[in-house]
C-alpha cells in the first residue's frame, strides 16, 4: 500500500438482503486530495461513501463482504470502535441538517460530547472550525443565534464547520451543493480546495462539471461497478472505458 493511500479498498461486496449493491470495488484513496464519485442515480456512489464510516451498520440487512483499511486498519474486523471511526471519518449530507440550536452550540456539541467543558477551549474551537469553513466572518456577531436563519448555503458550512470541529481526518461529503443556488455551490467548491491541504475530500456528486472542477481523482460507478478510477484529468480528457466516456459527455445517466 502507498504511503499517501489513507483507505485502501479491496474486493468490497455491499449486499441488502439478496439484492447485491456493490460489485468487486477496488481503490486506494490518496491523504489530502478530493475524490470525486461520479455515476448515474443508484449506481452505488452514496452507499459506497457510506461504507467508508460504516453508516451502513444503520441499515438492517446489509452486508458487506472484503477490505477496508483506514489508516492500514481494517474498519470492519476486530473491535473496531464506531464512534471513534465516525470522529475521525466526518460527514456533511446532502441537505444541510443543523442541530436546533445556536450557531455556538451546533459547532461545540460534538467537543463537549468528548468531555470539552473549558468555555475558553470551546471558544477557540468555534472560532477556529467557523474560519477554516469560512463562516466566521458573516456569523461572528450573531453566535447566540439560532441556526435555523441561517442561509442555505451558511447551514452547508456550518455543517462542515462542525465536522471539523471533531479534528477528523477524513470528510466525507454526500451531494453537499445540491440543495444550494449557484453562488452557495461556488464558495463550498472554494472550501473543498482550502480543506483538503488538511483532510481528505471524498463527495459524491451528480455533477460533472463539478466533479471535473473540484476533485484530484474521479471514481465512475455503474450499476454497483466502478468501471474506471483516475486522476480526474485523466477521466475527463482520456477516459480508458467507453462507458466512461458515454456517461460524462451526456449519452446516458
Amino acid at each position: 500500500m502507498q504511503n499517501n493511500t489513507i483507505f485502501h479498498i479491496e474486493n468490497v461486496d455491499l449486499f441488502y438482503g439478496e439484492k447485491q449493491a456493490l460489485k468487486q470495488i477496488q481503490m486506494n484513496i490518496q491523504k489530502n486530495s478530493v475524490t470525486a464519485l461520479i455515476g448515474p442515480s443508484g449506481c452505488g456512489k452514496s452507499t459506497f461513501l457510506r461504507c467508508l464510516n460504516r453508516m451502513n451498520d444503520l441499515i438492517d440487512d446489509c452486508r458487506i463482504e472484503g477490505n477496508i483499511l483506514f489508516e492500514n486498519t481494517d474498519i470492519y474486523k476486530g473491535d473496531m470502535n464506531v464512534v471513534d471511526l465516525r470522529t475521525r471519518v466526518g460527514m456533511v449530507f446532502q441537505k444541510p441538517n443543523p442541530f436546533p440550536m445556536s450557531i455556538y452550540d451546533n459547532i461545540a456539541y460534538g467537543p463537549r460530547c468528548q468531555g470539552i467543558k473549558d468555555k475558553t477551549i470551546l471558544d477557540a474551537i468555534v472560532k477556529q472550525s467557523l474560519e477554516k469553513a469560512a463562516l466566521w466572518e458573516e456569523v461572528k456577531d450573531r453566535l447566540k443565534d439560532s441556526a435555523f436563519g441561517l442561509s442555505g448555503g451558511q447551514q452547508q458550512r456550518l455543517c462542515i464547520a462542525r465536522a471539523i470541529a471533531m479534528e477528523p481526518e477524513v470528510i466525507l461529503m454526500d451531494e453537499p451543493t445540491s440543495a444550494l443556488d449557484p453562488i452557495a455551490t461556488a464558495k463550498i467548491e472554494a472550501l473543498m480546495e482550502e480543506l483538503k491541504n488538511e483532510y481528505t475530500i471524498i463527495i459524491v456528486t451528480h455533477s460533472m462539471q463539478q466533479a471535473s472542477r473540484v476533485s484530484d481523482y474521479t471514481a465512475f460507478f455503474l450499476m454497483g461497478e466502478v468501471v474506471e478510477f483516475d486522476k480526474t484529468s485523466t477521466i475527463f480528457q482520456q477516459p480508458k472505458d467507453q462507458r466512461t466516456e458515454d456517461y460524462i459527455t451526456g449519452r446516458f445517466g
